[in-house]
Formats: C-alpha cells, sequence, structure tokens
C-alpha cells in the first residue's frame, strides 16, 4: 500500500521505489510526459527544470490528493494525529479537515 508520503515523493520524483525495475521506468515515463504537458500549457513554468515543476504541482494539488485518498474511508478508518504533543484519534482519515497533515508529507524514507 502507498501511503500520501509516498504519493508525494512519486510526484515530485524522489520515491525510492523498490519494487519491478520495468514498472518504475515506465513510470517515470508517464510522469515526465504528464509533468512536459503540464510545463507547456502555463507560461511561468515554461522556464522551470520538470522537477521544479513536479514540486510546483504537488504543493499546488496536495490537498486534493489527501481529499482523493481519503474520500472512500468508511466510519470505522482510523487516522490519528499529533497537535501540540496531543495524539487524537478520528473517524473517516481526515474528512473534514481544512487543513492536511503535513507531518504526513515530507516523511523521510528508510531502507
Amino acid at each position: 500500500a502507498r501511503s500520501f508520503a509516498d504519493i508525494g515523493d512519486i510526484v515530485r520524483g524522489k520515491d525510492l521505489f523498490l519494487g519491478h525495475k520495468q514498472r518504475k521506468i515506465q513510470l517515470e515515463e508517464r510522469l515526465e510526459q504528464m509533468f512536459k504537458n503540464i510545463q507547456s500549457t502555463i507560461d511561468q513554468l515554461k522556464g522551470l527544470s520538470i522537477d521544479a515543476v513536479r514540486e510546483y504541482w504537488w504543493a499546488l494539488n496536495r490537498d486534493q490528493v489527501w481529499k482523493a485518498i481519503t474520500c472512500g474511508a468508511t466510519v470505522n478508518d482510523i487516522y490519528s494525529k499529533t497537535a501540540n504533543g496531543i495524539i487524537s484519534f478520528d473517524f473517516k482519515c481526515g474528512h473534514g479537515y481544512k487543513n492536511i497533515p503535513t507531518n504526513l508529507d515530507y516523511v523521510p524514507q528508510y531502507l
């Protein structure tokens, strides 16, 4: 299973993806083409590297990715968060939050 942090890493081109090598190559090729298409349609992105475009897209759309991930959560799905040193548990994996939990976004990967 992929987490929100994993998806962010994939989008931003930072995923270690230890799976099937050919699938990784195909995924990277498709993502690169997708981000080139995005770059070609937005004037402000035309001078940026593809890596910068990927970072830009993730910063702009991460809240929508979070909503897409959590929209199928059921009442029994639990999401925990830490705020001010207090851990709380909420149902529906974060539905109803105005701000997505940033502690799930840039998580270091361990080998």
